[in-house]
């Protein structure tokens, strides 16, 4: 498991614009970034500094990936045949953490890899309990029977704040999702723009 060492919403604010799409993300209320020298004025960012931005931004909405993982990520994205920027994404919403906050079996990215961890979640009736477990087509992941009644479940289920996108077939009268295909770029439902092709230059020249 990915240890969480920033604050929920620092990314948030560090980017300046609310990457999950929630209504308590500090940047509704206020745009400029974190700490004293936040409200100064922002600088024009250079070409590393557009394509670093784009990375950690892409890494942080899936949890705040470590950078060996999401670097492993991304070489197997080059590796595969089609194009990087769309295998990239595939790879990254077929983790079964992203399939179980895209499902809105949670309400967070990071409440979908603790509550993987802490064995609520089967993957075609196995348990799993590896949040970068990646799902095939087809794969059905299931919320077990305990943990249906949980609070979070039951809260994210019932949540008008997003959609679930039409790569996921889901029941949430018994909390199972079914995984239809592998999306691409604009499939997913990112409430900020995302810039994969950036992420593509940064690795290409770092």
């Amino acid at each position: 498991m990915t240890k969480r060492t920033s604050a929920k919403y620092k990314l948030d604010r560090r980017m300046g614009e609310n990457i999950w799409g929630r209504a308590k993300s500090p940047v509704n209320k206020r745009e400029y970034g974190p700490g004293q020298h936040g409200q100064r004025r922002k600088n024009k960012l250079s070409d590393f500094g557009t394509q670093l931005r784009a990375k950690q931004k892409l890494k942080g909405y899936y949890g705040d990936l470590t950078e060996k993982q999401f670097r492993k990520i991304f070489a197997e994205a080059e590796r595969v045949k089609g194009e990087t920027t769309e295998n990239l994404i595939g790879l990254l919403e077929r983790r079964l953490d992203a399939i179980v906050y895209r499902a809105k079996f949670v309400p967070t990215v990071f409440a979908a890899r603790q509550f993987v961890n802490h064995g609520h979640v089967t993957v075609n009736g196995k348990r799993v309990n590896i949040g970068s477990y990646r799902v095939k087509e087809g794969d059905v992941v299931a919320v077990r029977d305990r943990s249906k009644q949980l609070a979070i479940v039951l809260e994210a289920a019932q949540s008008a704040e997003r959609d679930v996108p039409d790569y996921l077939e889901v029941d949430h009268s018994k909390m199972t999702a079914t995984f239809v295909r592998t999306p691409g770029l604009s499939d997913v439902p990112y409430p900020v723009v995302m810039e994969p092709n950036l992420v593509v230059e940064f690795y290409a020249q770092n």
